[in-house]
């Protein structure tokens, strides 16, 4: 990137929430110091209250390396962690990465590029899903296919451009400040939020697939069915805190519930004809699976249809039973785009 050696790079700040990851923090925080990049580097990793060695480790890293730094992060919430790490950090570019996030070696130096050539106020990529053992492989198959995902650019790839929001993200320190970080209320979504605020303020949020970060799926099927359940329920939350941001792919998962639910009351009461419906369902994502699961060994091919169900049914469960009063509190914290001219406080 840096072709002209007279053109300092500028220095970059590495931030990461984390909470009980200790099977994943030391080759996340390993991939960033790895980084081919020719810049100064620092990474900042807020600390939740976890319940594993995730702190020890911590500790570990610090004393290995002196760019790594630690900031406490008490409420164990994403955005809190996220905004105390920005306001511990200290470079005009912030990187947010995940403590189970593997960047690619060109990460950094690609999406400092992409600030420059695009203008844009955030950029972000492709959250490439790898597995570990068979069930991570199916759920990692399952994350990347359009039958689990739809038509995500993020998880299943795309072109270039304009985006309403990306996978983590690489911002300008100062549309962070600009916009006073993350709104601590979005315990979920906290990206979507920031971003929506940051393109309300006229900023520019660009999709690359040149970025991509390898992620590790939930090691069981209770821990994928939590994580698409409260995906669900926030994703509702966001439709009300903002009309215009729904459309038939987030609809999907929960009119698949309700069908489904028909159809096996019906199906039991009424009809057998009534177990079309989730008889269909399952040849469905049956069928999917096979092109999911190409390349896969049998075992993670076969537990594939699992992944998918889990993650339909549990996202859609999650968006029904999400409570209004929850996104009434949203709402009622709801910050304004600030814009670039606007007046200090």
């Amino acid at each position: 990137m840096n072709a002209n050696p007279d053109v300092r790079l500028p220095a970059v700040s590495v931030i990461m929430p984390v909470l009980n990851e200790e099977r994943h923090l030391r080759g996340a925080v390993r991939a960033i110091l790895a980084q081919e990049y020719a810049g100064e580097m620092e990474v900042v990793i807020a600390l939740g209250p976890s319940t594993d060695r995730t702190d020890e480790i911590a500790a570990e890293l610090v004393a290995e390396d002196p760019r790594v730094h630690t900031v406490p992060n008490p409420t164990g919430r994403t955005p809190a962690a996220l905004n105390a790490a920005i306001k511990a950090s200290r470079h005009p570019v912030v990187v947010r990465v995940d403590g189970h996030g593997m960047l690619s070696p060109n990460y950094i130096t690609t999406a400092v590029r992409l600030l420059e050539e695009t203008g844009a106020q955030n950029v972000g990529g492709i959250m490439h899903a790898e597995g570990e053992n068979d069930w991570e492989h199916a759920v990692a198959a399952a994350m990347t296919s359009r039958i689990g995902v739809g038509n995500a650019a993020f998880h299943t790839g795309g072109q270039a451009g304009p985006a309403d929001t990306v996978y983590l993200g690489v911002f300008r320190r100062e549309a962070l400040e600009q916009q006073g970080g993350y709104n601590v209320e979005f315990i979920r979504a906290q990206d979507w939020e920031l971003n929506f605020r940051i393109r309300e303020a006229g900023g520019l949020i660009w999709f690359s697939p040149e970025l991509k970060v390898s992620y590790r799926p939930r090691p069981s099927v209770r821990a994928l069915a939590k994580q698409y359940k409260d995906y669900g329920r926030w994703r509702h939350v966001v439709a009300r805190y903002h009309s215009g941001s729904i459309n038939l792919r987030y609809l999907a998962p929960p009119a698949a519930v309700c069908a489904i639910a028909a159809g096996i009351l019906v199906g039991g009461l009424l009809t057998p004809w009534g177990l079309v419906v989730p008889g269909g369902y399952l040849a469905a994502i049956a069928a999917g699976s096979i092109p999911a699961g190409k390349g896969l060994p049998l075992k993670a091919r076969l537990q594939i249809p699992v992944a998918l169900a889990t993650m339909h049914m549990s996202w859609g469960w999650g968006f029904l039973t999400s409570p209004r009063s929850l996104a009434k509190k949203v709402i009622a914290s709801r910050r304004p785009a600030v814009h670039a001219d606007a007046p200090a406080a």
